[in-house]
């Protein structure tokens, strides 16, 4: 497939974003058409971009020498969102293609982040409802102060880990933030147990101390 049609320039820097990130395409057949589309979005935009290894066609992942010679072809696309197992020793090979390789970041609600940024990585791309948090470690962390972070990281892993064993854990907290006013969206609607909710709570309580809000 010729995936420059689907890319307009325009649309990429018109907005004006500080970066750019984008998942493998959903459509891809193969590796070839991976490379293909993140080639087709190197050519396009001129910010960095982000290549993000999971999210797109199912048993297709990026391999690490792809990402690194799209890296080399555009130095705009030295950038990576490594999710795909397994991930640290993902994460550790790309490492070895720098400077072309400029940043590395994981995903999966940082789990590993403490870990990995001991081995020289550059951050994380966790999801919303915890951002607040997130800083406060990563503040503590380039502080010097890892006892604190590591403090602040076991009480935000309770809920991390709560959200696998109550699934809708995420949407309570979302609507909990105030951040949305219903756990209804377009993939999925939640009915929490009142024991769910009062185990929710009480790891939630965990970090007061830390939230902004």
């Amino acid at each position: 497939r010729d995936w420059s049609s689907d890319v307009c320039s325009s649309d990429l820097e018109d907005l004006g974003p500080d970066a750019l990130i984008a998942i493998p395409p959903t459509e891809a057949k193969s590796v070839d058409d991976f490379k293909r589309y993140y080639e087709a979005l190197g050519g396009a935009a001129r910010r960095p971009l982000f290549v993000q290894t999971t999210g797109g066609a199912k048993g297709i992942t990026p391999p690490v020498e792809m990402i690194a010679e799209l890296a080399r072809k555009f130095p705009h696309l030295g950038y990576v969102k490594e999710e795909a197992e397994p991930v640290v020793e993902r994460m550790l090979a790309l490492a070895k293609e720098r400077p072309a390789v400029r940043s590395l970041f994981s995903g999966a609600a940082g789990k590993g982040m403490l870990y990995e940024w001991r081995l020289g990585m550059d951050g994380t791309m966790p999801g919303a409802p915890f951002s607040d948090i997130y800083v406060r470690i990563w503040d503590a962390w380039q502080a010097g102060e890892k006892e604190k972070a590591r403090e602040i990281f076991s009480k935000l892993l309770l809920m991390i880990n709560l959200d696998t064993v109550i699934p809708g854990t995420r949407q309570y907290i979302m609507k909990r933030r105030g951040v949305f006013q219903t756990m209804v969206s377009r993939r999925s609607k939640f009915a929490l147990s009142a024991k769910a909710v009062e185990e929710i709570e009480f790891c939630y309580e965990g970090l007061r101390p830390y939230r902004k809000f």
